[in-house]
């Protein structure tokens, strides 16, 4: 007997995209004239103030809130709601990287609101509806179609002066998007294929900007990847990956794209001894069939991105209970069943900076969660 394949269930979220190379002062203008807009609130950290401002010369601002911070603190986000409030804005224009589009959305959240994102980095999060919001310690995160920008305008040049670490560490968070979307809770043919195309752009483009940071046509590139990745993280859900990420980043205040940069070798090489599909993916993404693993600790290396947790600040007296509220979010479409000491055993080499090595497989395939 021939059993019916299993159903597929993608859905898609609607917005407009418009990528361009020193375009950005009159996309914005031509979308914020789009949106009807005539009171903007501009969401800008101090250090990109002056670019926000020059690309918005030609449109109603009537405030600039500048005081973004990693993983939107939840006092960020009651302030950039009394801004939208007392400024009567009828648009919330971010310019920047993941925490300002995500304050924009801790905006959006609660005032409905529409999104114009200018990107500054390969975060993402303006290409999904994901919010995030951090409280004592604990990072929330949630989905609603009210914090997806509306229009996204990306524009390559704005990338040339990001120096190179954090380039490398950026594209490596894209690259997250799209190694999750294969095992995460909704993963999908579409997402997966659009993930495979993701992870091509991505590591063909990354090694040409270590190696020439003003290649605007790599940056280009990098751009497309990481909208694809995106797209794909917000068609298939969070996976293992930025479940980790994520109680690290909101317990520890962690360097959020350094930090996706150090742990996705250690969670790919869990997973996908028990994720033969995601294998294949990996294998065709990088052109490596054979050893899709060994093809991407090569593409590390020649990237040179953060490689420990410790570098980035975490303490070892910590691992225990990182541990443990990492465990509390292992999704159930995770490939393998993990234990708390794998759990823990991956917090450990990540911390140190071990070399990112494959997990055998038990046995019998699964274990129980201890």
């Amino acid at each position: 007997m021939t059993l019916a394949p299993s159903p597929v269930v993608y859905e898609s979220w609607g917005q407009r995209v418009v990528f361009g190379s020193g375009t950005a002062r009159k996309d914005v203008t031509a979308a914020v004239a789009g949106l009807c807009a005539s009171r903007v609130l501009v969401i800008a950290a101090d250090g990109e103030r002056a670019l926000a401002e020059d690309i918005c010369k030609d449109i109603p601002v009537v405030a600039v809130f500048g005081g973004v911070r990693p993983h939107v603190p939840a006092e960020v986000a009651r302030a950039v709601r009394t801004a939208a409030h007392q400024h009567t804005a009828d648009l919330l224009l971010s310019v920047g990287g993941g925490s300002t589009t995500g304050t924009a959305k801790a905006a959006a959240l609660t005032t409905g609101l529409p999104i114009l994102a200018v990107p500054t980095t390969y975060a993402g999060s303006e290409a999904t509806p994901v919010w995030g919001l951090t409280e004592d310690g604990h990072k929330r995160t949630g989905v609603d179609p009210k914090v997806l920008p509306r229009v996204v305008v990306y524009d390559a040049t704005l990338m040339l002066s990001l120096p190179t670490r954090l380039s490398v560490t950026s594209g490596l968070n894209a690259l997250a998007h799209c190694v999750d979307a294969w095992w995460a809770p909704r993963h999908n043919p579409i997402s997966s294929a659009l993930a495979v195309e993701g992870v091509r752009s991505l590591a063909s483009a990354l090694p040409r900007i270590v190696a020439d940071g003003q290649d605007v046509a790599a940056r280009r590139e990098i751009l497309f990847g990481t909208y694809l990745g995106a797209v794909a993280f917000a068609g298939a859900g969070s996976g293992l990956h930025h479940k980790v990420c994520h109680v690290l980043g909101g317990a520890y205040d962690l360097e959020h794209a350094a930090l996706h940069s150090v742990v996705l070798p250690h969670v790919i090489g869990l997973n996908l001894p028990a994720a033969p599909e995601a294998a294949r993916y990996l294998g065709a993404a990088l052109d490596e069939h054979s050893d899709p693993f060994g093809a991407l600790l090569a593409l590390y290396s020649q990237l040179d991105p953060p490689s420990s947790l410790r570098e980035l600040g975490l303490a070892e007296e910590e691992l225990e209970r990182a541990a443990d509220l990492v465990m509390a979010q292992v999704p159930d479409s995770n490939p393998r069943q993990v234990t708390r000491a794998e759990t823990r055993d991956l917090l450990g080499r990540a911390y140190r900076g071990d070399t990112p090595m494959p997990v055998p497989v038990t046995p019998l395939g699964t274990k129980e969660r201890l």
